[in-house]
């Protein structure tokens, strides 16, 4: 009876234990292992307290030295999104996220840009909202700074488009295929 009574109590340490490793229901990481970019958005408008938050965490965002390098522009006009992302529906916002001019590839300051553009897509989904990061658009922004207001000594580094996502598409099905793990990651012990 005793070796029972005993061998039970191991089993329910070693499960607790076991239990408290294992993370169950973090926010954060469910939320960054459910979200992808989506393609299809809603004319249901974004809310200015829902940009508003997402702008704040774009500030929060980490940088190298603390120096913030980043401008955001917030681009609501749908003719001067067309401009830029020629798929925008009306609700959607456009924010450029633009980095100090640098003579240097691949700077700090782009990668920071990087950092930022990240963290709103993060607080995009987090709101219930969908959000894409583009790349390219960046070129188009820059050939036309005064046109889309970015500030002197800035150039566009990426656009993050955020909406409403359209419920009518299959986020599933209409997601990218990820790489396996095993394909990506190497461990050294």
């Amino acid at each position: 009876m005793k070796i029972k009574t005993l061998f039970l109590i191991i089993i329910m340490l070693a499960t607790c234990q076991l239990m408290k490793s294992q993370p169950a229901g973090n926010n954060v990481t469910d939320l960054l292992l459910s979200a992808y970019s989506e393609r299809s958005y809603s004319t249901e408008p974004v809310t200015d307290a829902q940009l508003d938050v997402i702008l704040k965490c774009g500030i929060k965002a980490p940088s190298a030295r603390n120096l913030q390098p980043w401008r955001f522009t917030v681009i609501q006009d749908e003719s001067l999104m067309k401009e830029i992302v020629n798929n925008v529906v009306a609700g959607n916002v456009l924010i450029i996220i633009s980095g100090r001019e640098s003579q240097q590839v691949g700077s700090i300051s782009e990668f920071d840009c990087g950092l930022a553009a990240e963290s709103m897509f993060i607080a995009a989904h987090g709101l219930g909202l969908g959000a894409r990061i583009l790349g390219s658009p960046a070129g188009k922004v820059n050939a036309q700074k005064n046109t889309y207001g970015i500030s002197e000594g800035y150039n566009a580094v990426v656009v993050l488009r955020i909406g409403n996502v359209d419920k009518t598409v299959d986020a599933v099905s209409a997601a990218s295929k990820r790489n396996d793990f095993n394909d990506i990651v190497n461990f050294k012990k």
